[in-house]
Parts: structure tokens; C-alpha cells; sequence
């Protein structure tokens, strides 16, 4: 059972020692895929990944990126784990390999997205 519990002020989380100990062993990676996402060109991949597979062409185009900018992105975020890769024919599609990356994709949203909506 996940020890996290909301406090009622705020909708703080308060962790336990065992989640802490927890956290301490994996700062580590959890810092590393932070770092993966902490750059807005990868980011912006990401978010249009949570949309389906999609071509190195039409992430080009989606995110009005050049090639060169949008391959080497995706090499960094394949090596990491975040993406994977489909080839038809010539053409190489993209698609998200991590639910992790997903579900922070999610989160990032409802943190900096439906502020902006509600206003």
C-alpha cells in the first residue's frame, strides 16, 4: 500500500520514512528522467506522442522544428527509453514506450495547461 496521503492543508503530500527511504534509492533515476524531460524540445515530442505514433515528418511539421533539431531529440529520448520505433519502408515512426513519460506528460498538463484554461 503507497503511503502517500494528501494533508488538508493545501493538498500537500505527507510521505512516510519507508516512502523516503524509497525515494532516496531511486533519486538517482528519477533525476535522470527529469533531466530527459527538463529540455522544452523533448517535452513538446513527448506531449505530441500522448496523440499516437507520428512520423519524424510530422512531428517536423506539428512542432514547425527542423529535422536535423527534431532526430536528435528523439535519438535522446530512444536511448533513454522514453520512445520507441516502428520502421514502414522508408519512413521511421515514433511512439511512447514509457507510461512513465506518459503519465508525467498528464501531469504536467493539469499543473501548467487547466490553469490556463480556467482563466
Amino acid at each position: 500500500m503507497n503511503s502517500l496521503q494528501q494533508t488538508e492543508a493545501g493538498g500537500q503530500r505527507r510521505l512516510s520514512d519507508d516512502d523516503v527511504d524509497i525515494l532516496f534509492d531511486n533519486a538517482s533515476r528519477a533525476a535522470d528522467f527529469l533531466r530527459t524531460l527538463s529540455h522544452e524540445t523533448r517535452l513538446m515530442i513527448l506531449c505530441v506522442l500522448c496523440q499516437g505514433e507520428k512520423s519524424v515528418g510530422e512531428m517536423e511539421e506539428f512542432l514547425s522544428l527542423r529535422q536535423p533539431t527534431v532526430s536528435q531529440q528523439l535519438a535522446r529520448l530512444r536511448s533513454e527509453g522514453l520512445v520507441t520505433t516502428r520502421r514502414d519502408g522508408k519512413s521511421v515512426y515514433y511512439s511512447l514506450a514509457s507510461p512513465e513519460a506518459a503519465q508525467m506528460v498528464g501531469v504536467l498538463y493539469d499543473l501548467f495547461c487547466k490553469r490556463d484554461e480556467k482563466a
